[in-house]
C-alpha cells in the first residue's frame, strides 16, 4: 500500500484553487467606501484606474469569506437584544447601497438599526468587521476612531449619504470570538472632506503623489502597487491605463474613439491603447496620435505604438 501523502493534501490545493478560480479579474468598478480612508491617494487612484489587479490566496480567500459569514450571525445577535436590523433594502432585496460622483464612488452597508438599548428611537447604520487578536486589543484599547481609521471614514461616509446621524461599529475577535461595540457619531465635516478625496482622485488625469519617495516606508512596503509605483513595473492594459480614457458622470469616455465604454470594454482594452505617461518610468521625448515614445532611466528607449494590434503590449 502506498504511503499517504504528506500535507497539502490534493484535496486542500483543489479547495484554495477553487477560491482562486472565483476571485475574478481583481478590478472593483468603482472606488470604494471601504478604502477612501488610505493615506495614500496614489494607492487610491491606481486602485481606481484598474493599475494593479487585486489577486489573493486561496486561504486567505476563505478568511474573507469568513468575515462575510460572521455578518448573518451578528445580525441575529442583534435581533435577539430587541433590535430591529434591516441587512437588505426592501425595495431592491439588496444590501442598501449609496453612490456619489456619478456613481464612480460608493458602498454597500451591512445594514441599518433601530430599537438598539443604547438609542432605542435612532437609526444607526451597521459596521461589521473580523479582527485577529493584536488587532482586536488595539480596537478595545484605543476605539475605532484611532484604532482603524479606514472603518471610521466608511461609516462616515455612509452616515453622511444615508441622512443617518449615528453608527453602531460591531467588531469579532477571530481567535477568541469576543465582541466590540460602540457607537460614533456623524461628522459632516469630515465626510465632506472623504468626499472631496474621493472626487479628487476619480477625477484626476494624473496620479497624486506618493505618500514618500522611499520605497522602504512601512505603507509602500506592503502596497499591492508597490511595483508600479516604485519599481517602474508595468501597469494592467485595461481602458482605465489608457490616456485616451476619462471618468465622466455616470461613467467612462474614450476621446480616441469619442464615445461612453462599457464596463466589459474598460477590462479589455483596444487595439489603441496608450499608457498615461506618468504610468512609464520614462521622459516623453516623442508623441503622436496613436505612438508615445520615452527614455528610459538607463538611457534606453521605449515606444507604446498603438499603430499596430500588438501596440498594446507593454
Amino acid at each position: 500500500m502506498a504511503d499517504l501523502p504528506a500535507p497539502p493534501t490534493p484535496t486542500l490545493a483543489a479547495i484554495y484553487a477553487s477560491y482562486e478560480a472565483r476571485q475574478g479579474d481583481g478590478f472593483r468598478d468603482h472606488l470604494g467606501a471601504s478604502i477612501i480612508g488610505k493615506s495614500c491617494a496614489r494607492a487610491l487612484w491606481y486602485d481606481f484606474r484598474w493599475i494593479t489587479p487585486s489577486r489573493h490566496s486561496g486561504r486567505l480567500l476563505r478568511l474573507f469569506e469568513t468575515g462575510q459569514l460572521e455578518e448573518d450571525r451578528l445580525v441575529r445577535n442583534l435581533r435577539a437584544t430587541g433590535a430591529t436590523v434591516l441587512d437588505v433594502d426592501p425595495d431592491t432585496g439588496r444590501q442598501f447601497r449609496v453612490e456619489a460622483h456619478g456613481g464612480h464612488f460608493g458602498g454597500s452597508l451591512d445594514g441599518v438599526a433601530l430599537c438598539l438599548l443604547e438609542a432605542p428611537k435612532t437609526w444607526h447604520v451597521l459596521e461589521f468587521k473580523t479582527h485577529g487578536v493584536k488587532s482586536f486589543s488595539e480596537l478595545t484599547a484605543k476605539g475605532v476612531v484611532q484604532a482603524k481609521p479606514q472603518h471610521a471614514a466608511q461609516m462616515q461616509i455612509y452616515m453622511h449619504l444615508t441622512g443617518i446621524t449615528r453608527a453602531l461599529y460591531m467588531a469579532v475577535c477571530k481567535n477568541t470570538d469576543a465582541l466590540h461595540i460602540e457607537r460614533v457619531e456623524a461628522d459632516g465635516a469630515m465626510a465632506e472632506r472623504l468626499l472631496e478625496k474621493a472626487g479628487r482622485v476619480i477625477f484626476a488625469q494624473h496620479p497624486p503623489a506618493r505618500i514618500s519617495e522611499d520605497p522602504a516606508w512601512f505603507e509602500c512596503r506592503f502596497c499591492d502597487h508597490r511595483a508600479a509605483c516604485h519599481e517602474g513595473g508595468g501597469a494592467a492594459v485595461t481602458c482605465r491605463s489608457c490616456l485616451h480614457s476619462t471618468a465622466v458622470d455616470g461613467g467612462w469616455h474614450c476621446a480616441r474613439h469619442d464615445r461612453m465604454l462599457a464596463p466589459i470594454e474598460q477590462r479589455a482594452a483596444c487595439s489603441k491603447h496608450l499608457f498615461i505617461p506618468d504610468l512609464v518610468p520614462g521622459e516623453v521625448i516623442d508623441a503622436g496620435e496613436d505612438i508615445v515614445s520615452y527614455r528610459l532611466a538607463d538611457g534606453s528607449t521605449w515606444t507604446n505604438d498603438a499603430r499596430t494590434p500588438e501596440a498594446s503590449a507593454c
